[in-house]
């Protein structure tokens, strides 16, 4: 994706620091409009590499259930699946944007996809949960390109002008389209071959990817000798630090932060090899990232924003998927509510790519914002008869508020770091790459902690209310005795089935009530947002009309002239 933008769209993006170089690069070849069938074979080969990308992300998290019986292991054991794939998916794009500049952006995809392809077919030969977890350590390691080819190819064949908006809008909506296509086709794939199955789709897409990416190569600019010795350094030291991150993210709930001495030691190696990489950086005349820049006030306001709205929309991914999963629904029980969802989403995909500019992106999140609030107030309300049609309208609106607050956030993101000059995409996808992976680890991880910490405390008042004397406790214990009668003679293990049946309703029931909390909270940090985005705004308006009439004061009459 940067050299994309960097080849077409630095020169009109950063006048200032064209001006700053004592000698401007030259001017890139005029761009030539490629022929509709050949774009379209471009535009197909990102929608493939970012559904390849989406699909092994969330495969395991959005089939554990089903995944948990394929293996005979536990939910702890099984979601090893999902840390192994992160850990070193999450860094390996730094690393990846200087390999490409110095050999060539055409051997690197080229290279990248036999890789994948490799790595995908590794998966019928692992035998065993444990087995699975190494070759998906090596599938996330070979999927770390895909993201940045997916917005190479989507904007390779579009003019300078449209990278900005169409493209980057284009992009990010088919990276979005990952997880709901996943929990989409699930179900009629696990019926057929279950993992393998699964891994079966994997290998078919990164296969369809290897003969595009050799059938419509990327145009490659000019190699750059980028590399330095320092620079393996501080990525091994990165490296480190987001992998630690992210498996500490994602197994943190599951095995519960204060009961496992090693997940203490994953956060803090995380956070200390992290700022061994920065010390080494703050001392380097050619960084690999500009520490000074990534903690300006601008950049931490922008991965703050970013941050915060991969937080919140945890509600999606983590909330309805887990409370459907609560309820006892499967994938194929929720196949429409996906997609619908996924529908939705390419909806706000086609709403950016026409109407997004520079200079609207606030206007785009002040809407995104109000959806997801508006969203998680309407989920707050559910109960243990919710079905997924109930929630199609809520859903909906937070996929667009999805939808709409990423690729506006990207480009004035973008835009900032051009403006700087083009050394800064660099440090500036290093944010965004970290903002939306362990940024969306996080918030998982947040929001199942959450529901986890309210569950128990509803679990103990329900108990605490259940009483032998209350009327209505009996009449569910006699309704469960009734239902049991007809296969259980034996008294005793009557009432202990009854007895057994209404604690797991309390369960659910408490489950619910604390799902209910998440999405209040959700919308109260979403409402947050919004009125410290008014206040900025309101506080914009008010400068620039100080300004204007400043302005107006110094300058001359027409009468006076």
């Amino acid at each position: 994706m940067a050299d994309a933008i960097k080849q077409d769209s630095a020169p009109d993006a950063a006048p200032e620091a064209a001006i700053r170089e004592e000698t401007p690069p030259p001017a890139p070849p005029p761009f030539k409009p490629m022929p509709p069938l050949l774009a379209t074979g471009y535009f197909a080969t990102a929608v493939v590499l970012a559904l390849a990308q989406g699909f092994g992300s969330s495969v395991v998290s959005a089939n554990i259930q089903q995944l948990q019986g394929n293996f005979g292991a536990t939910q702890a054991e099984v979601s090893w699946l999902v840390a192994a794939y992160m850990a070193p998916n999450v860094s390996l794009t730094l690393a990846l944007i200087k390999i490409r500049s110095q050999y060539g952006l055409r051997n690197f995809a080229e290279v990248s996809i036999i890789l994948f392809l490799l790595a995908a077919l590794l998966n019928y030969v692992a035998d065993g949960l444990w087995s699975n977890i190494a070759v998906r350590f090596i599938s996330g390691m070979a999927a770390a390109p895909l993201t940045s080819l997916a917005f190479l190819y989507m904007l390779e064949p579009l003019p300078p002008q449209k990278k900005l908006s169409l493209g980057l809008a284009a992009a990010l909506t088919v990276i979005f389209i990952g997880s709901p296509v996943t929990r989409l086709i699930s179900p009629q794939v696990l019926e057929l071959g279950m993992w393998h199955g699964l891994t079966a789709v994997e290998a078919g897409m990164a296969a369809i990817g290897f003969g595009l990416i050799y059938a419509f190569p990327l145009a490659s600019p000019p190699r750059e000798k980028v590399i330095e010795s320092t620079d393996i350094i501080s990525f091994l030291l990165i490296a480190v630090s987001f992998g630690a991150l992210a498996v500490s993210f994602t197994l943190g709930a599951t095995y519960w932060w204060r009961q496992q001495a090693w997940l203490g030691v994953l956060l803090a190696t995380g956070i200390g090899t992290f700022a061994a990489a920065a010390c080494i950086e703050l001392n380097r005349k050619s960084p690999l990232l500009d520490i000074r820049w990534l903690t300006s006030p601008a950049i931490l306001h922008f991965a703050g924003a970013l941050l915060l709205f991969r937080l919140v929309l945890a509600e999606q991914t983590s909330g309805a998927a887990g409370l459907f999963r609560a309820l006892g629904l499967l994938n194929d029980q929720t196949q429409m509510l996906w997609l619908v969802i996924l529908a939705v989403t390419v909806v706000g995909g086609v709403i950016c790519a026409f109407t997004l500019k520079p200079g609207r992106e606030k206007y785009f999140h002040v809407i995104a914002l109000s959806l997801l609030i508006a969203g998680s107030l309407m989920d707050s309300n559910a109960t243990l008869q919710t079905a997924p049609e109930q929630m199609y309208l809520s859903q909906a609106m937070i996929a667009l508020a999805s939808a709409l607050f990423l690729p506006p956030a990207m480009l004035s993101g973008l835009m900032s770091a051009l403006a700087r000059g083009r050394e800064y995409l660099l440090s500036f996808i290093v944010v965004f790459i970290a903002t939306q992976k362990v940024g969306g680890l996080l918030g998982s991880a947040v929001f199942s902690t959450f529901v986890q910490v309210r569950t128990q405390l509803h679990k103990t008042r329900i108990y605490e209310a259940l009483s032998a004397t209350d009327p209505s406790v009996n009449a569910q214990l006699s309704s469960y005795v009734s239902a049991y009668s007809s296969s259980i003679t034996d008294p005793v293990q009557l009432s202990a089935q009854a007895g057994v049946q209404l604690a797991t309703q309390a369960a659910t029931q408490a489950a619910v009530y604390a799902y209910n909390d998440a999405f209040l909270a959700t919308a109260a940090v979403s409402a947050g947002a919004l009125t410290l985005l008014l206040c900025h705004m309101a506080l914009d308006l008010i400068r620039a009309r100080a300004k204007a009439r400043a302005a107006a004061a110094v300058s001359p009459s027409p009468q006076a002239a």
